[in-house]
């Protein structure tokens, strides 16, 4: 029988050992004796009309995320801590016990949580949390469910979550559920969790909504009598009397509003920005800052221009070949973006998961068994992108793509390639999710055009690019692709053969790949290190060598900009962390502030 006799412990890790132990008082980035007080003001792009969060339908709210830190409304069971790459503690469960053969998890509920209404938060309210994900939630929600069973409860506290019947092994499955935001049974009772709502649900955590101005700003108030606010992963965090969030629909006017000071703390996720815009007076008088910060997460790739696969020209890997040859990505990044960024090599970056050099005899014998399905060099060379001297235009590397094409069947004629069998032109159409890409891409749309290729590009409204995205109604894109650190259901969700077929997943590229499938499965399997580090390389090689995807940029840090309004534990004694715990576990500075506040007078 499932879940006999757990041997309930404080956390969990993945690989590597819990780095706190069952005595720990807090994280150490956060401060138990940082005051209270103050507000956080915090940007967002666009708008919302939703605060159901488990729903593919709506824009939900800032703050009410159904996962991680971007949800400060809800409890969930565990708290993934910052500087572990993958380790969580108990907050709404005081313990946790795996299953050695991964066929069941066991959480037990702890005593003294109740929602801000002041009922108390029981077993039956995960059990109604679940069912409902896995019935009505998002396609993310009810893939990364798909091998949960039934959720049992046993003496009113212990809570059984237990793998259905034939599903691989999965490791990252009990991070998952200790993730996901736990509903109220009782509140939705009377609603309908199936549909968008503008009516703020009733939530258990450290803030609740105080004010609403539908799809323009939020404020959070901290709750005052928080139950949970005496818990070793939430002593020293939550600091902030108020949160805030504005929406903008412009990276301009964000930018001049935080200029401003109409909000505090954001993300530069533009690099003329970052390399013009950060010498104001504010900045030269030490009242704003803009930090570039070392983080321990896994980076990524950001902005890797993909194919619809499901278009029959690039189905030939001579093709995407091809294209990847006429990309040149190190004239981009001079010309466009500032030669702030690095060259992506990997999905992985910056992590022991990405591949390197040639594969090790580990990759070797995870890729062996599709030897006929792979190209040969994967086996004995490493993956490096062309040599290129910035200029745009490679007559080398354009002579070699026009090759690639005429193998394929596409050759040159009259200018245009088209073909060689039917004449029919070879046309892309790029949908881009910001103007800010499409202008990144142009270099690389205007070497397309002038090999023939007919290129158009466009950046519409978001939610019709994501529509695009969804119903496969274009030929090219890009997406930033930062995975987890413990990777796994997200692999599936966007390189898996199944999704493909699922409009509301990631793999907007269509992949559908056997060698892929093994190798996600064998990554999500994974309970070593060892075992992780050659699955994900593996991954890796097959991605790049089968040119699914160009590969571009490679962010070289975390472009934090705020006013010098708080306080933190500083990164010296913390360590490298995996994220900016600024919401979380920064606090007010009243000295800092009040600074700030005399210097903005002054300047007026």
């Amino acid at each position: 029988m499932p879940c006999q006799n757990p041997d309930y412990k404080h956390g969990i890790s993945y690989v590597l050992p819990l780095k706190y132990g069952p005595e720990f008082e807090h994280f150490a980035y956060a401060n138990p004796d940082a005051p209270k007080g103050g507000i956080f003001r915090l940007p967002d792009m666009g708008t919302f009309d939703s605060f159901n969060n488990i729903l593919e339908k709506g824009r939900v709210a800032a703050g009410f995320s159904f996962t991680g830190t971007g949800n400060v409304v809800f409890e969930r069971l565990l708290e993934s801590s910052a500087d572990e790459p993958a380790s969580a503690y108990g907050r709404l469960a005081s313990g946790v016990d795996v299953d050695p053969d991964l066929r069941w998890v066991a959480f037990r509920l702890r005593d003294g949580a109740y929602w801000h209404d002041g009922v108390p938060i029981t077993a039956e309210d995960v059990v109604f949390t679940f069912n409902a994900y896995k019935e009505h939630g998002s396609v993310a929600l009810k893939t990364a469910l798909t091998d949960l069973d039934r959720v049992e409860v046993a003496n009113g506290r212990d809570l059984c979550f237990i793998t259905r019947e034939g599903a691989e092994p999965n490791p990252i499955m009990p991070f998952a559920y200790g993730a996901m935001a736990i509903q109220a049974k009782h509140y939705w009772e009377e609603r309908d969790i199936s549909k968008t709502t503008t009516e703020p649900p009733l939530g258990a955590g450290p803030y609740r909504l105080e004010d609403v101005d539908l799809g323009r700003a939020l404020t959070y108030e901290r709750v005052p009598d928080y139950w949970g606010q005496d818990l070793p992963v939430n002593r020293g965090r939550y600091n902030f009397d108020r949160l805030k969030w504005d929406y903008f629909r412009d990276e301009h006017v964000m930018l001049e509003a935080q200029k401003a000071d109409v909000f505090d703390l954001r993300e530069e996720t533009v690099s003329k920005n970052w390399t013009t815009q950060y010498d104001f007076p504010a900045v030269r008088a030490g009242m704003f800052k803009a930090d570039l910060r070392y983080i321990t997460r896994v980076w990524g790739l950001w902005w890797p221009v993909f194919w619809n696969l499901e278009r029959e020209r690039f189905q030939d890997i001579r093709v995407r070949e091809a294209l990847y040859m006429l990309y040149d990505f190190p004239y981009i990044n001079r010309v466009i973006l500032f030669g702030f960024y690095e060259q992506g090599v990997s999905f992985f970056h910056n992590s022991p998961m990405a591949q390197n050099g040639v594969p090790s005899e580990d990759e070797l014998a995870l890729l062996e068994p599709f030897r006929d399905q792979l190209p040969p060099r994967l086996f004995t060379e490493a993956y490096l992108q062309p040599p290129s001297a910035s200029y745009g235009f490679r007559r080398d590397r354009v002579k070699r793509a026009l090759e690639l094409f005429a193998e394929a069947g596409w050759v040159v004629r009259d200018g245009k390639l088209v073909n060689a069998q039917t004449g029919e032109r070879f046309r892309i159409d790029f949908v881009f999710v910001a103007a800010t890409l499409l202008r990144a891409m142009m270099p690389y749309i205007d070497v397309l055009n002038r090999v023939g290729i007919e290129t158009t590009a466009r950046s519409p409204e978001n939610s019709h690019w994501l529509y695009r995205m969804r119903t496969g109604t274009f030929d090219g894109g890009a997406y930033l692709y930062i995975p987890n650190n413990t990777p796994g259901l997200d692999l599936r969700n966007r390189f898996g053969s199944a999704a493909a077929a699922q409009e509301f997943t990631q793999n907007w590229a269509r992949i559908r790949d056997p060698a892929l499938d093994h190798l996600i499965e064998r990554a999500i399997g994974a309970r070593t290190s060892r075992e992780l580090y050659a699955a994900t390389r593996a991954i890796d090689r097959v991605l790049l060598w089968k040119f699914y995807f160009i590969p571009g940029m490679a962010q070289p840090g975390y472009r934090l900009v705020h006013w010098d309004k708080f306080g933190e534990v500083p990164w010296t004694e913390t360590g490298p962390l995996s994220r900016v715990p600024a919401i979380d576990a920064w606090w007010w500075d009243e000295a800092k502030a009040r600074r700030v506040e005399e210097w903005l007078a002054r300047s007026e």
